[in-house]
């Protein structure tokens, strides 16, 4: 018996420290269904919270920033050389009248770029919360053509660059506590950028320092999910198929893109407005238990479990060694 009333007691005590944690000491005496929907609405808005996205002044990046700010983040948008797209971008965000956006200008494939984007979040707005590495690049060149250099840009960019920017923004990204039944958002959000080419059953043979550098930041993602997890930071991959942009039409002839786009089940290529939302849910409070994921947006496209079909009219093309040209997406 006395066992059983110390039992209580300790139930008791553990009751109130609960109730204390929660939003005015308030209990939580709605329905699970009613309390975990309701907390999903609330914790996918971005207000107040911070994103770089690099690459952003164009395509899949300028989706991107411009879907966090109508979440109501405040956005650095990253260009290098077009200043005009960049600020276009920057002006939607704070047209919407959610959130607020800056114009940076760095390349983001050197460490030094990658610091000043996170250096200008912080002196902006004074803090960090999510990180969005878009900005790569994709060559083309089979291993006989492959020399230093040219392998050596795709690590620097697709590898190097992302992974010192992560280092030099984990001093400010958020890292705030996750109390149990506090409904209160946890940490920071870092966003790393894939293909679908990494699990694709027919890989072109030009695709090689691409696919390598990119094989080599999803492994760098799920070893660093592990690592800051228990700061409440999360780190996923979005790895996207063929989404229809200048730069991925450039080098292509129309016979090809038309035979990538029917390997779809929709007929069509992907768009930078199909890949945007998902990036805006990842950074989002309402994922903070999604981590360590690789997420592969490509609508089931058939391209990512082919037979060897569209090699055979790459090959009928000619395009053995300019399907892909070297550019900064």
């Amino acid at each position: 018996m006395a066992k059983t009333d110390k039992t209580r007691k300790a139930q008791a005590l553990v009751s109130n420290i609960l109730d204390n944690l929660r939003p005015n000491g308030k209990s939580h005496s709605v329905s699970k269904s009613k309390s975990s929907s309701s907390h999903v609405m609330a914790t996918t808005s971005l207000v107040g919270k911070v994103a770089v996205v690099t690459g952003s002044s164009r395509s899949i990046g300028a989706a991107i920033a411009k879907a966090l700010g109508a979440e109501g983040a405040n956005v650095v948008v990253n260009y290098v050389s077009d200043a005009g797209a960049a600020e276009e971008v920057a002006s939607a965000i704070k047209s919407s009248g959610k959130g607020d956006a800056i114009a940076v200008r760095a390349n983001a494939a050197t460490i030094e770029g990658g610091r000043s984007l996170i250096d200008a979040a912080v002196q902006k707005w004074g803090h960090l919360d999510i990180l969005v590495l878009n900005a790569g690049i994709m060559g083309s060149k089979v291993l006989a053509d492959v020399d230093e250099a040219f392998f050596d840009s795709h690590i620097q960019t697709n590898v190097k660059a992302p992974l010192f920017t992560v280092k030099y923004a984990l001093p400010h990204l958020s890292t705030r506590t996750l109390f149990l039944m506090s409904c209160k958002p946890a940490g920071g959000r870092i966003i790393f950028f894939s293909s679908s080419l990494t699990a694709a059953s027919t890989v072109l043979p030009n695709a090689l320092s691409y696919v390598a550098s990119k094989g080599a930041i999803e492994q760098i993602s799920r070893v660093l999910a592990k690592d800051l997890g228990g700061r409440g930071i999360t780190v996923n991959t979005i790895s996207p198929g063929p989404v229809d942009t200048p730069l991925f039409r450039t080098g292509k002839p129309n016979q090809v893109i038309d035979f990538i786009s029917k390997q779809n089940p929709n007929n069509r290529l992907g768009l930078p407005e199909d890949i945007a939302p998902m990036v805006a849910f990842v950074a989002s409070p309402a994922a903070q238990w999604l981590n360590g994921q690789n997420l592969r947006i490509n609508g089931v496209s058939a391209f990512f479990s082919g037979t060897g079909a569209i090699l055979m009219e790459f090959r009928r093309a000619s395009l053995s060694n300019s399907l892909f040209p070297l550019n900064v997406l």
